[in-house]
């Protein structure tokens, strides 16, 4: 079971390639442990590191475990994440505390591995493609879904996870051009494989129903479903 820490951390770098999307660098002094997939609870207001931890909210981490920073992407969309947009500036030090979960941990068959993610649901898968351990995947496959062409930020990642796996296959939709991502036609083209899907909480319950009607064993469709 992983040890859970506090790291006081410094904003490193603050992008906003969209107006309700942001992307933060964090960098702290001790060395970040953690595992491709899982995620980390980040608190705004002061903390001394020994009492109660203070309000926060999680994120998953999109870079892999081999680099000196961590980086989280989200949207705007609540209280929260408004504080966030307004507050995380260059300097800024804030607590996070981590790791978190073990979406890639479970002993699943690392062969016919389906990665389903929509919009920003894509960041956990993220820290995996970027991380050398994803070269024990056998063909693995994407489908990621956005709004359109202007939300897809990840080419940069997505091009150096070829670099690790070639037989990486990245599928993209748009939904403005060709619609939603579709998973009756996701499972026609894999049928038996182990599924990973990660995206708005409602997305990730209708395709895991669908796959469970289409009789896949629940122990290979992985959610990251922590929200």
């Amino acid at each position: 079971m992983a040890i859970i820490k506090k790291y006081k951390v410094e904003v490193k770098q603050v992008l906003n390639p969209l107006p309700d999307i942001y992307r933060i660098s964090f960098t702290s002094e001790k060395m970040f442990k953690y595992l491709p997939g899982q995620f980390l609870h980040l608190a705004l207001d002061e903390y001394d590191g020994i009492g109660q931890w203070p309000e926060s909210r999680c994120f998953s981490m999109q870079s892999s475990p081999a680099e000196p920073v961590i980086i989280i992407t989200f949207s705007v969309k609540g209280r929260f994440t408004k504080r966030m947009a307004e507050e995380l500036k260059i300097g800024k030090e804030v607590w996070l505390k981590l790791p978190y979960g073990d979406l890639f941990d479970r002993d699943q068959n690392k062969d016919n591995c389906v990665f389903i993610a929509g919009g920003t649901g894509i960041t956990p898968f993220l820290s995996l493609f970027t991380d050398n351990s994803f070269s024990e995947y056998v063909n693995p496959v994407l489908y990621s879904g956005f709004r359109n062409l202007s939300y897809n930020i990840f080419n940069k990642e997505l091009t150096f996870a070829q670099t690790i796996n070639n037989k990486f296959e990245i599928n993209t939709i748009y939904e403005d051009r060709n619609g939603m991502l579709d998973i009756k036609y996701i499972h026609n083209n894999h049928g038996a494989a182990t599924y990973f899907i990660s995206g708005p909480p409602l997305m990730i319950n209708n395709f895991k129903n669908y796959l469970l009607d289409k009789n896949i064993n629940g122990s290979d469709i992985i959610t990251d479903d922590w929200e």
